[in-house]
């Protein structure tokens, strides 16, 4: 499915690069230019296309990659989230859940080292975590 939305989108970069181009060279909107080519240099205006083409594809592939990461990544502390929400020992509006791949950071205040070693455990037990970053800190009792 992600292959044939990175090939849609390719297609689509690469039709629009040729009118962009087909537009700034004055040919206008069209896909052939007119028959009257006097004074340009055909070959080279193909090659320009299609470096153009080139790097438009290239970019979109980075853009689909990084949008695949950020989406990864959401799912994973939305996993790791709702775990904690539906944990009897974990309060999980205190804790704040990041990941960046799957390495995933916790942070925030917990009442007791029990809550702690929870709220890792079901981090570290979630699947596609790899490593879990420790910043919990536990709440000092009030001080008379």
């Amino acid at each position: 499915m992600h292959a044939l939305r990175t090939l849609v989108a390719l297609a689509l970069v690469a039709v629009i690069a040729v009118l962009g181009y087909n537009y700034w060279s004055g040919y206008g909107w069209t896909l052939s230019p007119p028959s009257n080519t006097a004074g340009i240099d055909m070959e080279r205006a193909r090659q320009r296309g299609t470096e153009i083409a080139s790097t438009a594809a290239e970019k979109a592939g980075e853009a689909a990659a990084d949008a695949e990461r950020a989406i990864s990544s959401g799912t994973l502390t939305a996993k790791i989230k709702s775990k904690m929400a539906l944990d009897d020992y974990v309060k999980a509006r205190t804790i704040d859940v990041d990941s960046e791949g799957s390495v995933v950071t916790l942070r925030g205040v917990v009442e007791s080292f029990s809550e702690r070693q929870r709220a890792v455990r079901l981090a570290e037990e979630t699947e596609g975590v790899t490593r879990v970053v420790d910043r919990l800190e536990l709440r000092r009792p009030a001080q008379p």
